[in-house]
């Protein structure tokens, strides 16, 4: 909350440092939180950076904004942590939003009317954003960089258990030869490659339990076990696709850890830093 006590002019007390959860306005069902750092100041000029950081299947939105309240401070950043609840598609749906579209849902243009809610709050500075997601949320931002490139400034693409590669001999969700049939948008390989890009995962993430798609599963497709068995084979596939198209990639692997970014984090702040500074930025 606020480092004082009161309402601000426009804003209130509960928009100010870990903000209440609100309702998009573009659809309710979706809610999101914030992390505003302490020295805004509703009369002042100073701009903010906006982070987004799209949690896994766990749903972790209170702790994701939480875990980047210190870099916001350190960077003044903005943080904004989106939730995507489970069962919104069906009973039992976890996995809807991680593919970006389901039937008319357009998870895509939900997370972009967020952002647009933030800036017409906030003064965020410009219209490009940060990402981050692991696992599931690792499954949304890399896809939202193949969709939205224009709108990143920095992805950091977390462990995700299943990927697409930017394959233009493989249909989606495999790769993306009919992404303009599929998203009516091409790839957009001059925009990604203006994108810094970051992969990060454990060394020793090697489970396969979650992520092995069979031929009776939904999401079966021919192609479905082209990046490998592994979240670590499935990571350095979608690296290796991404540099083939001229897209630079870092990749973080963390040493002795699994399937767990609480020590990835870390990782994530740094990249995120140098990004801002234009260190990370691809030449």
């Amino acid at each position: 909350m606020r480092n004082v006590s009161g309402h601000g002019k426009r804003l209130s007390y509960y928009d100010f440092g870990h903000t209440t959860v609100y309702a998009s306005r573009f659809d309710q069902r979706f809610p999101y939180c914030a992390y505003v750092p302490d020295d805004y100041d509703e009369d002042g000029d100073k701009t903010y950076p906006l982070a987004v950081i799209v949690h896994g299947t766990e749903r972790g939105m209170l702790a994701y904004r939480d875990a980047f309240a210190d870099f916001a401070e350190q960077n003044g950043v903005i943080v904004l942590a989106p939730l995507f609840p489970a069962s919104i598609c069906f009973p039992g749906d976890l996995s809807s939003y991680k593919m970006l579209r389901e039937g008319d849902l357009h998870y895509d243009a939900v997370m972009l009317d967020m952002v647009e809610e933030m800036r017409e709050r906030y003064r965020t500075r410009g219209d490009r954003v940060l990402m981050y997601g692991f696992s599931g949320g690792g499954h949304f931002t890399h896809r939202f960089l193949f969709l939205h490139p224009e709108r990143l400034l920095a992805a950091s693409i977390g462990a995700p258990g299943v990927v697409t590669l930017l394959d233009f001999d493989h249909d989606f969700w495999v790769g993306v030869r009919d992404f303009e049939k599929v998203f009516g948008k091409k790839v957009d390989l001059d925009a990604m490659r203006k994108v810094a890009v970051q992969m990060v995962i454990g060394g020793d993430d090697l489970e396969t339990w979650e992520i092995t798609i069979k031929p009776d599963d939904a999401w079966w497709m021919p192609g479905a076990d082209l990046a490998g068995a592994t979240r670590n084979d499935r990571i350095r596939s979608l690296k290796g696709s991404l540099e083939r198209h001229g897209v630079e990639v870092q990749l973080d692997v963390v040493p002795g850890i699994t399937h767990d970014d609480r020590e990835l984090i870390a990782k994530v702040k740094d990249f995120f830093a140098r990004a801002l500074n234009g260190v990370a930025a691809p030449a």
